[in-house]
């Protein structure tokens, strides 16, 4: 892996909670404009510049991504964000429910992500890249960074601990309970050279930024007669976790309606599959166990292991064989992209927020689903192959504004 140094735009440190933002595609305009309320230094007025304008205005208005550079500016002039003068590696350490994941702040480039040495397990929506690539150069910037992660190298756990006993640039305890803590490398010429024996990294959260960081790469070189790639926009922002600090959450599972079956119909429907029992617990203890909220009670179905092809990367996945063996030949739902029927939670909501859904009547089935593991991810990704959609929920999130990477040198 080829990393390199940056000359960052960040907080000064007393305003780092401050500025301190979750990121732009984990809240809607709605929940962004109330975390924003009342704080003009909240990174949100620059990764979701939306709510700065009428309620009303389209979400790629031209006026969206002005309103961003605008704020971003303002937090320039204003001195909240300020310019590194050499440029940087930093450690970022978030802590939540008492487990940590450290990973590392630097850029990464274009070519590896193009190369597949930046591995992805994801299909990208057009408009969403065309979104993002439309921030990032209208703001000559990325504005948050990409979550990466990589399989352990013991010489870089020894640079953590070593660069974690210093004092921290930042430290923090967001709103949301999640510790957050950043140093800043003092040479980082052995993080460059330990990373140099990384073979691989794989986008674990972020395959929208990081395509569009390629994209608005490829705009810049075509306007650019003396391209060497060697430019700042050729590389982009990330934070790089090893693989075995990672917390994947579940991708839970609301269906509207049982496609024409009773509640006892289901449970018939059900039976023959595995074994099914009432439970009190709504978490699968097991891979390619599930449990289900319906008729005012949870239900667990476990799948026979032999069924099941743990050899296929895909079809042995949770989120596979449950689409495969009940959404859809028995509730009839089809692609999940782009059913209406079928509505996704993310498991930090965790259980309490099925059962609300269920019994509210807005759906009529909630799904509590086993989470995808982090081998799962890198044997799909290493495979070529990609992940069903809203497969793995990543928690805690990277935290945007503590860093910003400028795609030109400002002196």
């Amino acid at each position: 892996m080829r990393l390199r140094p940056f000359r960052a735009l960040r907080p000064r440190p007393e305003l780092a909670a401050r500025v301190a933002a979750v990121p732009y595609d984990v809240v809607s305009r709605g929940e962004a404009a109330a975390l924003a309320a009342g704080n003009p230094n909240s990174f949100l007025h620059v990764g979701r510049s939306d709510i700065d304008l009428p309620a009303e205005t389209d979400p790629y208005d031209p006026r969206v991504y002005a309103a961003a550079k605008a704020a971003l500016e303002r937090l320039v002039a204003g001195g909240t964000l300020v310019r590194d003068v050499e440029p940087a590696v930093f450690l970022y350490r978030q802590v939540m429910d008492g487990r940590a994941q450290t990973g590392v702040v630097a850029c990464v480039h274009v070519d590896d992500y193009e190369r597949n040495v930046i591995r992805k397990h994801e299909t990208t929506r057009k408009d969403k890249e065309d979104d993002r690539t439309r921030h990032v150069l209208t703001l000559n910037a990325h504005a948050e960074p990409v979550f990466l992660t990589y399989r352990p190298h013991a010489g870089l756990d020894r640079l953590s601990a070593a660069t974690a006993a210093q004092a921290p640039l930042y430290d923090f305890t967001a709103p949301d309970g999640v510790r957050h803590t950043v140093w800043r490398v003092a040479d980082p010429g052995p993080w460059l050279k330990a990373f140099a024996e990384v073979p691989l990294a794989y986008v674990a959260d972020g395959h929208h930024r990081s395509a569009s960081a390629w994209r608005a790469a490829r705009e810049r070189r075509a306007g650019n007669g003396r391209h060497t790639g060697d430019e700042e926009y050729n590389w982009f922002l990330a934070v790089l976790f090893p693989a075995d600090e990672l917390r994947i959450l579940p991708y839970n599972r609301l269906v509207k309606d049982l496609n024409g079956l009773t509640p006892a119909g289901l449970r018939a429907r059900l039976a023959p599959l595995g074994r099914l029992e009432p439970t009190g617990d709504p978490v699968p203890p097991v891979s390619g166990s599930f449990c289900f909220f319906f008729d005012e009670g949870w239900m667990r179905l476990t799948l026979d292991p032999a069924s099941i092809d743990r050899r296929d990367p895909i079809r042995s996945l949770d989120v596979s064989l449950l689409h495969d063996r009940i959404l859809g030949p028995i509730l009839g739902v089809g692609d999940p992209r782009t059913d209406k029927r079928i509505d996704f939670v993310g498991g930090i909501r965790g259980p309490d927020e099925l059962e609300r859904r269920v019994r509210s009547g807005e759906v009529a089935l909630a799904v509590s689903m086993y989470p995808t593991t982090i081998e799962q991810l890198l044997a799909v990704a290493d495979a070529g192959e990609i992940m069903p959609p809203k497969s793995t929920w990543f928690e805690p999130k990277l935290r945007s504004g503590l860093f910003v990477h400028e795609l030109d040198q400002v002196p």
